[in-house]
């Protein structure tokens, strides 16, 4: 499978047989223009929404007439089997901020988590429910989810074959966020990719938790 990072939490995900899953699409301009993220022009089967903010849930600009996920439990839709786990935007259980959906799918084998705005740390309980986890797409910004501090701790927790930070602070993204070297400072296996997209397969997956930097693509 290929992974494509369009910038902020909007993955594109798409399968061998071309199945294309996008994650939390972002509205251009947003905020006040403080998402300067390009226009997301690629054509889903399938949108992920962790929580109804801008910079999540903008359907309106995407294309076609894709089936839209946007609630906790179980769904299975074009023979994908969609798990959303209920959690949090903040650390008050949602008083701040609000909910949080976690969505764990798997494609070819690879098994994905996107954890969306998640806003806490995650319990032993959380984390035993997930399972095994190749491929982690994980939030580092702080100040609206954990920060690099807590990412970290998540990562250790969860041991994911490849993580992926995302929703962090760029040339492109006006929020008080974290930068990506403040999360991978003084981190022995991580590797700048250089590049938007990149492949994925099970049989490559490494053996040990390796985090992966990716370019925005928009």
């Amino acid at each position: 499978m290929k992974v494509k990072w369009y910038g902020h939490s909007s993955f594109l995900i798409t399968s061998e047989q071309g199945l294309k899953i996008i994650t939390d699409p972002y509205e251009p301009g947003g905020f006040g223009g403080a998402i300067t993220y390009g226009k997301i022009i690629d054509t889903p089967d399938i949108v992920l929404i962790s929580h109804d903010h801008g910079d999540h849930n903008f359907i309106e600009g995407i294309p076609g007439s894709p089936a839209v996920i946007r609630k906790p439990g179980t769904q299975n839709i074009k023979g994908i089997e969609f798990l959303g786990i209920p959690t949090y935007h903040d650390t008050s259980q949602g008083k701040e901020r609000g909910k949080n959906i976690v969505f764990l799918f798997r494609i070819a084998g690879i098994k994905i988590c996107h954890l969306g705005d998640l806003g806490h740390q995650l319990s032993r309980e959380d984390i035993e429910k997930m399972g095994s986890i190749d491929l982690l797409l994980i939030p580092i910004g702080g100040t609206y989810t954990i920060n690099p501090q807590v990412a970290t701790q998540i990562v250790q927790g969860i041991k994911p074959k490849i993580a992926i930070p995302m929703h962090f602070k760029t040339q492109k993204c006006g929020f008080p966020l974290n930068e990506v070297k403040d999360f991978t400072k003084g981190k022995k296996k991580f590797r700048i990719l250089g590049e938007n997209e990149m492949e994925i397969k099970k049989g490559n997956l490494p053996s040990e938790t390796e985090i992966i930097v990716m370019d925005h693509a928009l």
